[in-house]
Order: C-alpha cells, then structure tokens, then sequence
C-alpha cells in the first residue's frame, strides 16, 4: 500500500465523519489554480473573495475547495492530485470548529496557563488546540500563535486527546489589535449621524424577527441562484444588523437552516456568510 493510498484513505474517513478535507503538497501548501481558474478566470473564489462558486472539478481554491462528497474526492482528477499529495488538511470553518496552532514550546506553555483546556494534537514543533465554534483567521495573534478557522486550512496530524471544548473568549480577543472600552450595554443606543436619529431600531425585537423572517422567506423563495441569493441575503442582514450587536447565534442557524434545506452545504453557509462579513468590514 502506497503513501498516498494511506492519504487518500485518511481523508475519506475524515469526510464520512463531516470533516472537509483536501490535498496538500510537500512545503505544506495547497494546490494551485487550473489554467482554467487562473487570475479569477472561472469567476469562482481565488483568494477566496468572491461569493459565486467555482465548478472546476480539480483541487484549485484552497480551503474553499475542501470538501466531504466522496463522489469528489475520489473523482479522476481529484485521484490524480492524490497521487501528488503530501499530507491532508481540513476546513476548521466549514466544520464549526477553530484551530489555535501553537507554533513552539514557549507558545505551548502560555496556552497551558492562559486557554481553556480543549483537544489538543501534536505538530512537528508544537501543538493544535480544537475548540468547537467559528470565528475569524488570523495569524501570527502573539509570538508563535495563529488562529485558523473560517477562510483558512489546517493539517490532519491526528485525532488527539482531551475533550474538544467550547471556544472560549479569550481566544477571540486574540484577534482584537484594538478591543473598544467595555461600557454598559444601554437600553436605549443612539443610532449613528446620518442615520436617521433617535433609538436603535435593531434593539426592537419585533423590527429583528421581521427582518430575520423575510431573509428567511427570501432564500426560501429562491427558485434559481441559490447560492448568489443566499450570500446576497446574509449580506444584506449584515449591512443592517451586522454592527449594532443585535444579531445571536440563534438568528444567524435560523438563517443557515433556511439556507440549507434549499440545498445549500454547511461549507457554502460559512462561505457566504464570512465573504459577506469581510465586504462589510465586519
């Protein structure tokens, strides 16, 4: 049995157990764009910034090509890629989960005194800890630190032990170069010049649920683009609720479920949602 024989083997067992995954080649790094694909050709997602998918059938977009359809990964072209690949990877985003890549031992000690205790795998220097939840990637956080979740890759290097816990706060406020003054959240938030004056409208839970209700109907409705109506929705929910703190886990599942049941994968759901948060600024 070959090494890639074991790779390939690896990364079907990860994708039956919900874990999107793709090839990696030597250097640690993804394959790159097809002809077809180059330079934003194929209109799909090179760096990942545009919202429509790409069709190209080979391993060419990162981690937005990070999949768990074993109809894909065990397609001619994606067999090809195997036979060239080094190592798997996997989507963190895609499957509701964060990775804090600890670089070194000195970054290992400052988890061990600073994190929640969570899964934790062993890496070539140091070690990945796995909580459950989403956030943004970012890297280099603090000296031998990176956060790797939405938009972002990380290599399988095994199951790991521990429990798997929740992402905790502290590991978001990694990600704040600049975190705003905590002050007591009012009941009354003026809304911004040039917004029309007076209280915050996002602060009357009947104004949120009617706006939550038609993003859900809207995506329901849909009887073509799916995927171009679900990330113009989340979108459009974003722009209007997206920076006053009225939105909650709770609305943004009501909005993933609608999106789902009209065929829409879990990956695409996060997609647009983070391409949506990243043209906003949010």
């Amino acid at each position: 049995m070959t090494q890639q024989t074991d790779i390939r083997r690896v990364a079907l067992s990860l994708a039956a157990a919900g874990l999107p995954v793709l090839p990696l080649r030597l250097g640690k790094a993804p394959f790159g764009n097809c002809h077809q694909c180059a330079s934003n050709a194929c209109g799909g997602r090179p760096n990942m910034k545009a919202a429509g998918p790409c069709r190209c059938p080979r391993v060419c977009h990162a981690w937005a090509a990070a999949t768990t359809d074993p109809a894909v990964l065990t397609s001619p072209a994606w067999t090809a890629t195997w036979q060239r690949a080094a190592c798997v990877a996997y989507h963190p985003g895609a499957a509701r989960l964060t990775v804090v890549d600890l670089d070194d031992a000195a970054s290992v000690a400052w988890a061990r005194e600073t994190l929640p205790a969570t899964r934790s795998v062993q890496t070539t220097r140091g070690e990945h800890w796995i909580y459950r939840g989403i956030m943004a990637s970012h890297n280099a956080v603090r000296p031998g630190v990176d956060i790797k979740s939405t938009m972002s890759y990380a290599r399988y290097l095994g199951p790991g032990t521990g429990t798997m816990t929740a992402l905790p706060d502290a590991v978001r406020a990694l990600a704040v170069k600049d975190p705003a003054p905590v002050r007591p959240a009012p009941h009354a938030v003026a809304v911004p010049a040039g917004a029309g004056g007076g209280e915050c409208r996002h602060r009357t839970p009947a104004y949120l649920d009617r706006g939550i209700a038609m993003a859900e109907q809207r995506i329901t409705e849909a009887s073509s683009a799916v995927h171009a109506t679900v990330y113009r929705t989340f979108l459009a929910v974003l722009s209007t609720h997206g920076r006053c703190g009225c939105l909650t886990d709770t609305h943004v599942t009501r909005l993933f479920t609608a999106a789902q049941t009209k065929g829409e994968t879990l990956r695409h759901c996060t997609d647009a949602w983070t391409n949506a948060r990243t043209t906003l600024g949010l």
